[in-house]
């Protein structure tokens, strides 16, 4: 991380309304925190924050790009990123008894003496949520540069391979298939 400071709000001297932050995240931001499954990361991240009396309702947009091994192939593709996320701060008397009993994991709570809000935490985890779940090239894709040909090769023989009838003992069983309906 380039500076702690950097992702830290002093919301105290801002007055109500609509403020907005701009952060660039790259490799180096998530060395602070444990090693990631990707590299060569290129987040944008727009904050938006809305200031109330008592509250502060924070919009992370994510967008950018990163390579991840692919789950099909197992190389490194490239994957956009885009994303947004809400969170409410609230400002109360004992922050951390709220916390603990909140069950909304949009909504978390600060002491009304903070005059300082520290996102980062949230920016790397709403940059890890943001990559999906499946990391592969889209299926028109398949094949394309970033694809390992050997590795592909291998899948369609495996596939070719499970197709064809493993032991003829179960081959008689298929007729009884429809009984039942």
């Amino acid at each position: 991380m380039s500076s702690k400071r950097e992702f830290e709000i002093a919301f105290v001297g801002l007055k109500a309304g609509i403020h907005e932050f701009s952060y660039k995240i790259t490799d180096k931001f998530f060395e602070a925190y444990q090693q990631q499954d990707f590299r060569n990361c290129e987040a944008n991240v727009k904050l938006t924050l809305d200031k109330k009396n008592s509250f502060m309702l924070l919009k992370f947009e994510i967008g950018g790009r990163v390579e991840i091994g692919c789950d099909r192939c197992g190389n490194m593709l490239p994957l956009e990123l885009w994303d947004e996320f809400n969170i409410l701060v609230k400002l109360v008397e004992e922050p951390e008894v709220m916390n603990e009993q909140e069950e909304d994991p949009d909504v978390y709570y600060i002491s009304k003496s903070e005059s300082h809000l520290h996102v980062s935490d949230w920016i790397y985890e709403f940059v890890n949520l943001s990559i999906p779940m499946q990391r592969m090239c889209k299926p028109e894709e398949i094949g394309g540069p970033y694809c390992n040909k050997e590795v592909l090769e291998m899948l369609k023989k495996l596939e070719q391979e499970n197709s064809q009838p493993v032991n003829s003992l179960w081959k008689g069983l298929e007729k009884f298939k429809d009984l039942g309906k």
